[in-house]
């Protein structure tokens, strides 16, 4: 920026009356400024005035939107903003309309689910009904050992198979 006294100075180098003249208006304007009443000078601008005359558009044009955002903390910016009016204005019934369910259902192996989910639910009921013929089988396993009068109870497994832990039991040391 150029100062507009330079241009007097140098003007006031070649004619003496001209440097006089310079030295007195510096003096003045030194000592006009010296008095003013900064606060009073701002109070009497019509900020609305002032503001009427800004082309918005022209500084917009010249500031970078990419640069302001990089310096945004996004996450602040989240935390401040509360969800629950935006969700509230969420058509759900609309949104799920949209819903292609067809398309969902090609992209989604249903036989491998219901397979899976039945194939546990028959695992479970297997062991149920094992578990109970177990039960079964000791109960009525207890009524022939009455009815026949049996003085020792009788082994819990076949003799080879309790013959066969035992071997199993010595060969582990």
């Amino acid at each position: 920026m150029v100062n507009p006294r330079d241009r007097l100075r140098s003007a006031g180098r070649r004619n003496p009356v001209e440097a006089i003249a310079q030295q007195v208006t510096e003096r003045v304007v030194d000592l006009l400024v010296g008095a003013l009443d900064v606060n009073e000078l701002a109070a009497r601008i019509d900020l609305n005035e002032l503001i009427g005359r800004v082309d918005i558009n022209m500084i917009l044009k010249k500031v970078d939107l990419n640069v302001m955002l990089d310096q945004v903390d996004l996450n602040a910016l989240l935390a401040r903003v509360d969800l629950k009016p935006l969700l509230d204005r969420v058509d759900v019934n609309d949104l799920l309309s949209q819903v292609d369910v067809d398309a969902l259902v090609e992209r989604t192996d249903l036989g491998a689910v219901i397979a899976r989910s039945s194939g546990g639910m028959a695992a479970d009921a297997l062991d149920a009904v094992r578990s109970q013929t177990v039960g079964l089988d000791q109960f009525i396993d207890r009524w022939v050992g009455r009815v026949f009068w049996r003085k020792h109870p009788r082994p819990l497994a076949p003799q080879a198979l309790l013959n066969g832990a035992a071997v199993e039991a010595e060969a582990s040391p």
